[in-house]
């Protein structure tokens, strides 16, 4: 147990949750409790309280299969650390999303090179302590309909990594040269990803004709780009909750969401190929 859990933890979370559980498989041992309450019990375990600012839910991941992220949005620098900190001694790994300036140079300062993974544009990072991403066998392709669409697929991106995905970055294909999209289409196709992401702004187009050209699930990621009518994303929304082809669709900026629907979705294909699927 790290220095940093004890001053803020006395007791290491890891063993309090030996002993919780050890106390429900009594009860169950003793008739007093139900294998249903039981699991919903366990479920319900295991967090890390940080200073009076947060609660890191350390078990989250099991009981959903979605890690507990850091929005850096809204949260001062130095809390981010000291939340990072304290997810960091407790399960390996943190992804960050929504990063600023100040607080990527607090995390620069509260931790060393080896400790940091950016995105592409340096808007989210993964802090760890040396533990790798987890690696499942699912496959999620993210694509974009242009440049400036990348901030937000590199969040979906990024968790859908975290969640132990292969992913697969197609960017700038939009419709206005469609001929970008099809030579890649093929590569993809061959690739075999088992959910698709596709981000778009303006009106929002290109989900809906990935949508028509392939025989997986395809989420759409409405983007804040463009200008006027755009409405901030709202128009590529409306169009693909309009969808043709069928859609999926989250809401707007909502990468980390996508990405986590996608990878949900891939897992759990990746577990039928494996054979390791509970039918029961």
């Amino acid at each position: 147990m790290s220095d940093y859990l004890k001053l803020y933890y006395p007791m290491d979370p890891i063993s309090e949750f030996k002993m919780e559980l050890k106390n429900i498989l009594n009860k169950i041992k003793n008739n007093e409790m139900d294998l249903e309450a039981a699991e919903e019990q366990i479920r319900c375990m295991g967090y890390v309280p940080v200073s009076d600012i947060a609660k890191v839910d350390i078990f989250r991941k099991h009981r959903t299969g979605i890690m507990e992220a850091i929005l850096a949005e809204g949260k001062d620098p130095d809390d981010i650390v000291e939340i990072a900190k304290a997810q960091v001694s407790a399960t390996g790994r943190v992804l960050i999303t929504r990063l600023g300036k100040d607080h990527r140079e607090a995390l620069e300062a509260g931790f060393g090179p080896g400790e940091l993974e950016w995105s592409l544009h340096r808007t989210l990072a993964v802090v760890h302590d040396g533990t790798p991403a987890p690696r499942t066998g699912g496959i999620v392709a993210i694509i974009t309909a242009g440049t400036a669409d990348i901030d937000v697929a590199e969040e979906a991106r990024m968790v859908a990594r975290e969640m132990g995905c292969e992913t697969i970055a197609i960017y700038d294909v939009g419709v206005a040269g469609f001929h970008r999209l099809v030579g890649e289409m093929l590569k993809l196709q061959e690739k075999k990803p088992d959910s698709i992401v596709v981000a778009a702004g303006r009106e929002g187009t290109l989900p809906t004709v990935v949508s028509g050209l392939v025989d997986v699930p395809v989420i759409g990621l409405p983007v804040s780009t463009g200008y006027g009518a755009g409405a901030r994303g709202e128009a590529a929304l409306l169009s693909m909750l309009q969808s043709c082809s069928v859609l999926s669709v989250v809401n707007i900026d909502a990468g980390f969401v996508a990405g986590s629907f996608a990878a949900r979705i891939a897992n759990t294909v990746a577990k039928a190929r494996n054979g390791d699927v509970d039918r029961e």
